[in-house]
C-alpha cells in the first residue's frame, strides 16, 4: 500500500496525530514479492487438497509520540487500522478475483461485522472491541447480526462489494476521528475503596444536576416531574437545554460505545413537554422576615441569582440596563441557535418565584444599592469590546456585529468576502451569521492554530462547516487594506506540557480576501464598576471573590457570572449564582436526592454490550445507569483481574483486584470514570506473601489459620476478619469474608 497511500487515508479521517515514518514500508514485505508468492502457495496447497489463505492485519507499528508507553513505538490497532486493513483486503479480493482466502483483523466490531462476512471475508478476529465498556458482551450483540448468515462452504471474495464497503469508509462518521479529540472522560476525584459507582455526568456538571434521574423520568414519558428535578439546580432548562456546552456529555460513558447520551436534548425535551403544567405550580418559597437583595444583571447569571433568591424566600429585585431579559443569550447569539421563546420561557419561570423586574436601569452605585436592599448580586456580564491586535486596518467587534445582525441585518453592509478572526463558539456564531447577511458570498474564519486546537465545541464546528463557512488554519492577521487581509503563516510547534502544540511563525505571509473583519476574540468586563465601588481585582481585571460564597471584598456585595468567571458558560452562570443565592439565604438543592439511583440493579448490565450504529435516529436514550451500577474496571480487563463481588447487606457489588491475575496492561486506567487505576487503586487480594510486600496497593492476603493480613491507609495488621469487632473497617471486613466463603477459586 505504501507510506503515502496510509499517511493520506489516516489524515483523511482525522487520525493525523498519528506518527509513523516509512521505513517499515520499505523493509516489510513488498506486495511485488507477496503475490507471486501467494500464488506459489496456493498452487501448492491445490495440489495436495489443502486451502491456503491469507490474514490481515492485526496491528500497524506507529511511533510513541505522547509518551504513551515507555518504548519508542507501539501498535495501533481498532477503529484507525479499520481503513487500512480492508483497503489491503480490497487490493487483494481484486489482485486474485476474488479466490484468495482472507481471514481479517482491524477493527473489526458491530458496525462491520455483516459487511465483511457478506462479502466472504471471514473468520474475523476481534480484540479491540471487547477490551472497552461492555467486555466480551459486545459478542452477543455481534452474534446476533450473524445469526441469519449460514456457515455453507467458502464462496470466494465479492471484490464488488469489498470495494463497496472501502468506499463508503470516508462517509461514514463510525471511522471518522472528531475534527477535535474528545476531552477525558475521567472525572477529578479518586475511586474509592467501597461503592464506587458515580454518575461521571453528575459529577462533571458545574450545579450537578441529578441528570441520572430526569433522564429516568423522561424515558417514562414523566415530564412534569423531570422538568422539577431539573429546576431544583437549573432554573434555565430552556437556554441550557438548546446551548449548554454540556460538559456532563464529554464524560458520559456512552462515550465509550458509540456516542454520549444525547443529555442536553433530554433537557430540552423535559422542558417542552413539562413546562405548561409545571409553571402553575411553582411559587416563591416562604418569606424570610425582612432579608431582601438585589441582582444587578439580566443575563443568565442575574436570572438564575434571582429564580434562587426568590425560591428561598428572599424578596428580591432584577435590575436590567437593556429593555428585555436575557443577556448575551437574547441579545447576541442567533436566533437560528435560540429561539426568544425559549428565553421567555425561562423568564417566565424565574418570575413565578415573585421577582420583581426593573428593565432599562443602570446601576452605577452599588454601594447605595446594598445601603438599600441589604445584598447584591453583580451580574453584568463581559460586554467590554476585545481586540484581535490588528498593525493597521479596522475591525468590527464581534458583540456589536452579532447584536446588529440579530436585531437588523439587512442595515449590515459587509461586501462579499467576510472574516472572521477567532476560534471559539461565538466565532462560530459569527461566522454562521455572516453567511446569513445579505450580499455576503464568501466567509472565511482564520486562526492561528488548527481546527483540532480551536477552543470551539466539536458541535459548533460542525455547525459552521455545515454552512458553507471556509476555514483557514494556521494564520495569523497582520492586518486589512483594501479589502485584504494579510496574514502570517504559522505552523505547529512541539506539543506544551498540555499537548497543545503552539504556533510558530514560518516568515511567509497570505492575502485573505476580506470586506470585512470581524473580531471574536478577547471579550472582557468592564471593571470601571468594580473601581467606582471599591471592589478588588486580580490582574486579569476580574472581582476577587471568596468561592465558597461568590462574595467580594465589600461585605454584602457578591460577584457571578461573566463578571467573576471571564466569558464563560451559561450552566457556569447558574453556578455562581447558586452559591450566591445560597450564601444569603441556604435552600435545599437535593430534594431529588433518592431519585439518583435506579432500583432496579440488573436492568443497566443486561445491556452494556450494545453499541448503537445509529445515534441519531435512536429513539433510546442509551442510558448506562452509572448512577447504579460501574462495573467498567472488571468488563475491560482482558484476564479478568478486576472482580464485581457480592456482599452480604449492600446492594451493589464490590469490586477487588486480584493481584495474581493482572498483567498491568493499564485497561482499566484508561476507562476508569474517576482520575485512578483500578489495577492500583481498587482494594487487592493478594496470592503471596512476596507479592503483597512488592505492592503498595491497599489489600488483603490470607495467611495460615483464621488470620487475614491486610494494608490499610499505609498501615498493615493481621486480623480474625470472621470477628466482627476485629477493629477492621466493617464494610472492607464483610468484602473479604465474601471472598473467602463465595469466591474461594480467586484465592489461588
Amino acid at each position: 500500500m505504501g507510506y503515502e497511500f496510509a499517511r493520506k487515508t489516516l489524515d483523511g479521517l482525522g487520525y493525523d496525530y498519528i506518527a509513523f515514518d516509512d521505513h517499515h514500508f520499505k523493509e516489510d514485505l513488498q506486495w511485488a514479492d507477496a503475490v507471486p508468492m501467494f500464488r506459489r502457495l496456493q498452487e501448492l496447497c491445490d495440489g495436495k487438497g489443502l486451502a491456503f489463505g491469507v490474514k490481515i492485519t492485526n496491528t500497524f507499528p506507529v511511533d510513541v509520540a505522547a509518551n504513551e508507553l515507555p518504548s519508542n513505538e507501539m501498535y495501533m490497532s481498532g477503529r484507525s487500522l479499520y481503513p487500512l486493513s480492508l483497503s489491503l483486503a480490497g487490493m487483494l479480493a481484486k489482485e486474485f478475483g476474488g479466490k484468495l482466502r482472507i481471514s481479517y483483523s482491524g477493527g473489526a466490531d458491530a458496525a462491520s461485522i455483516r459487511g465483511l462476512f457478506d462479502a466472504g471475508i471471514w473468520p474475523v478476529t476481534m480484540a479491540t472491541t471487547v477490551l472497552k465498556p461492555g467486555g466480551y458482551q459486545r459478542f452477543s450483540q455481534i452474534a446476533g447480526l450473524l445469526a441469519d448468515i449460514g456457515y455453507g462452504p467458502w464462496q470466494g471474495v465479492d471484490e464488488a462489494r469489498v470495494a463497496a464497503l472501502v468506499e463508503a469508509i470516508p462517509g461514514d462518521g463510525h471511522w471518522r476521528k472528531p475534527v477535535k479529540p474528545i476531552p477525558s472522560r475521567k472525572t477529578d476525584k479518586k475511586v474509592p475503596l467501597m461503592d464506587c459507582f458515580q454518575a461521571p455526568c453528575r459529577e462533571s456538571c458545574p450545579i450537578h444536576q441529578d441528570i441520572p434521574a430526569y433522564l429516568m423520568a423522561v424515558n417514562a414519558g414523566k415530564y412534569e416531574e423531570a422538568l422539577d428535578i431539573i429546576t431544583r439546580r437549573n432554573p434555565l432548562p430552556f437556554i441550557t437545554g438548546t446551548i449548554c456546552s454540556h460538559r456532563c456529555q464529554d464524560k458520559c460513558m456512552r462515550n465509550a460505545y458509540d456516542e454520549s447520551v444525547y443529555i442536553r436534548g433530554q433537557k430540552l425535551k423535559a422542558a417542552k413537554g413539562g413546562f405548561t403544567s409545571l409553571l402553575p405550580k411553582l411559587k416563591p418559597g416562604a418569606s424570610v422576615s425582612g432579608k431582601k437583595a438585589a441582582v444587578v444583571g439580566g443575563g443568565p447569571a442575574g436570572m438564575a441569582a434571582a429564580f434562587f433568591l426568590g425560591r428561598a424566600g428572599v424578596d428580591v429585585t432584577l435590575f436590567e440596563a437593556k429593555d428585555s431579559l436575557g443577556g448575551i443569550v437574547r441579545h447576541v447569539i442567533p436566533e437560528f441557535r435560540i429561539p426568544h421563546e425559549a428565553i421567555d420561557n425561562d423568564v417566565r419561570l424565574m418570575e413565578a418565584m415573585g421577582v420583581k423586574v426593573r428593565l432599562n436601569t443602570r446601576i452605577g452605585d452599588l454601594q447605595a444599592l446594598r445601603g438599600q436592599f441589604g445584598h447584591v448580586i453583580v451580574a453584568t456580564g463581559a460586554w467590554q469590546h476585545g481586540s484581535a491586535g490588528l498593525e493597521y486596518g479596522e475591525e468590527f467587534n464581534v458583540l456589536s456585529f452579532l447584536e446588529a445582525a440579530k436585531k437588523a441585518p439587512d442595515t449590515l453592509k459587509l461586501g462579499e468576502n467576510v472574516v472572521v478572526i477567532g476560534g471559539g463558539n461565538t466565532a462560530m456564531d459569527a461566522a454562521r451569521a455572516a453567511k446569513r447577511i445579505p450580499g455576503v458570498k464568501r466567509v472565511s474564519l482564520v486562526y492561528r492554530r488548527t481546527k483540532r486546537y480551536m477552543p470551539a465545541d466539536q458541535e459548533e464546528l460542525e455547525l459552521a462547516l455545515a454552512d458553507g463557512v471556509e476555514f483557514r488554519e494556521l494564520l495569523s492577521p497582520v492586518g486589512v487594506r483594501d479589502g485584504t487581509l494579510t496574514c502570517r503563516v504559522m505552523e505547529l510547534g512541539a506539543p506544551d506540557a498540555s499537548g497543545r502544540r503552539s504556533p510558530v511563525d514560518t516568515g511567509k505571509t497570505v492575502e485573505v480576501p476580506a470586506g470585512t473583519v470581524i473580531a471574536a476574540v478577547g471579550e472582557k468586563v468592564d471593571t470601571a464598576l468594580y473601581a467606582a465601588n471599591g471592589l478588588e481585582v486580580d490582574s486579569r481585571g476580574r472581582a476577587v471573590v471568596n468561592w465558597e460564597t461568590m462574595e467580594s471584598s465589600v461585605k454584602g456585595i457578591y460577584v457571578v457570572g461573566d463578571e467573576q468567571t471571564g466569558p464563560a458558560t451559561v450552566v457556569e452562570a447558574v453556578a455562581g449564582a447558586m452559591k450566591a443565592a445560597q450564601a444569603i439565604q441556604d435552600f435545599d438543592t437535593d430534594a431529588f436526592a433518592d431519585r439518583n439511583v435506579n432500583p432496579d440493579y440488573a436492568a443497566p448490565l443486561s445491556r452494556r454490550g450494545e453499541v448503537c450504529t445509529d445515534c441519531a435516529s435512536c429513539d433510546e436514550i442509551r442510558c448506562l445507569g452509572c448512577a447504579t451500577v460501574c462495573e467498567t474496571c472488571t468488563e475491560v480487563c482482558p484476564n479478568r483481574a478486576n472482580v464485581a463481588v457480592r456482599v452480604e447487606g449492600m446492594r451493589q457489588r464490590q469490586i477487588i483486584h486480584v493481584d495474581g491475575m493482572c498483567n498491568e496492561c493499564g485497561n482499566c486506567a484508561v476507562f476508569c470514570p474517576y482520575d485512578s487505576a483500578p489495577y492500583k487503586d481498587k482494594f487487592t487480594l493478594f496470592w503471596r506473601r512476596e507479592d503483597f510486600e512488592n505492592s503498595e496497593n491497599q489489600g488483603f492476603l490470607r495467611l495460615d489459620g483464621d488470620k487475614t493480613l491486610v494494608r490499610l491507609g499505609g498501615e498493615v495488621r493481621e486480623y480474625d476478619v470472621s470477628d466482627p469487632a476485629c477493629g477492621l473497617y466493617n464494610p472492607l471486613r464483610k468484602l473479604i469474608c465474601a471472598v473467602y466463603e463465595n469466591y474461594s477459586y480467586l484465592l489461588g
